[in-house]
């Protein structure tokens, strides 16, 4: 029992990740109609949101030290990071919690990252062919990686989450399970938790603001609603930098689980968009359900004794449910019919 427990452990935080970055990729196709194979750069600008506001905070000053000296009798150099020369103690918890405080930052940077790419380069593309979409999405994403690895190098770069949550909980203990049977991560744990309150936050605006329902309204008959008076275009741009934002805090998030990258988006993009495959284009629900689905069975592929049976599984099982799924159920686990029916 203690080993399904981990592996469902393992599957929800991977899932999580697919959830959320899915469920930014669908709103984007279900209110636009877009194909967005930029979405996975958006999942890596999101943690390099993360590096760069902690890069900000360690920017230090050097004085010198009138009482220690070096070993050859000079005055020791001291480095201080001017957020604690300015704030003190406070300056050392913003600090440890560079990571959190990078989410609220990330929140409307990755919202104006999300309206420049709409307005300067989706939009133009809403009534061509997917393929033109993927085509110009693709070579978006390409550009971003190398403007990334330009600035910041092609090693990754390791984000530390705050000290008072670094270590691990004994859930085994809490389960009446041997002692130290379950150890696992607090941070995964809390990634698990920040996941599941970002989708409740996005369906509950979806579903109980007027501004969502008129969005869900537009994204079942777009050209009612125009004719209705309301500028839904201006809806859906708002929506596109909604998405930026979902899938930007994901990856801060994520900063300190996987260092950071710059071919960390493209490691993600093909994986989801097979989720949102799965999941059912343009269903949101679908999206979600998907991401927890294929994390968990991802990771019970990864075990040993099933690898040692079935050597790579692993590397195919998403890829199996979901030729196994587009065979039985063309639209997805719950799709609309009619959707990749055709």
């Amino acid at each position: 029992m203690d080993a399904i427990l981990l592996q469902i452990l393992n599957g929800l935080d991977k899932g999580s990740a697919y959830a959320l970055i899915t469920l930014g990729l669908t709103l984007i196709f279900g209110t636009l109609g877009v194909v967005n194979f930029a979405h996975g750069s958006l999942f890596m600008l999101g943690a390099f949101v993360a590096v760069i506001v902690r890069k900000i905070m360690l920017i230090s000053s050097i004085t010198l030290d009138p009482v220690r000296t070096n070993f050859l009798g000079k005055p020791l150099e001291i480095k201080t990071t001017y957020v604690e020369q300015w704030f003190g103690s406070f300056g050392s918890w913003m600090i440890d919690y560079s990571v959190p405080i990078a989410v609220v930052v990330a929140i409307p940077v990755m919202m104006l990252v999300g309206f420049v790419m709409e307005r300067g380069l989706i939009k133009h593309f809403y009534h061509r062919p997917h393929a033109d979409q993927i085509l110009v999405t693709f070579g978006l994403a390409i550009v971003l990686q190398e403007i990334v690895k330009e600035f910041f190098g092609a090693n990754p770069i390791p984000q530390a989450a705050p000290a008072a949550v670094a270590g691990a909980l004994d859930i085994g203990v809490w389960l009446g399970f041997a002692e130290n049977a379950v150890i696992y991560p607090y941070w995964r744990l809390i990634y698990f938790f920040f996941a599941l309150a970002v989708i409740a936050a996005v369906f509950s605006f979806l579903r109980f603001t007027t501004f969502g329902m008129v969005v869900r309204a537009g994204m079942a008959d777009r050209e009612t609603v125009g004719l209705l008076g309301i500028n839904i275009n201006k809806r859906f741009t708002l929506m596109f930098g909604l998405a930026a934002a979902v899938t930007g805090v994901a990856g801060v998030m994520y900063s300190p689980i996987l260092p950071p990258n710059y071919h960390m988006g493209m490691d993600f993009l093909v994986l989801t968009f097979v989720v949102v495959v799965v999941g059912g284009m343009g269903s949101l629900p679908g999206a979600v359900l998907a991401g927890f689905v294929l994390g968990i069975l991802e990771s019970f592929a990864s075990m040993n004794e099933v690898k040692s049976i079935l050597p790579g599984i692993d590397q195919i099982i998403i890829y199996l449910v979901a030729i196994i799924v587009l065979l039985v159920r063309p639209r997805g686990l719950m799709g609309k019919a009619g959707v990749m029916e055709d």
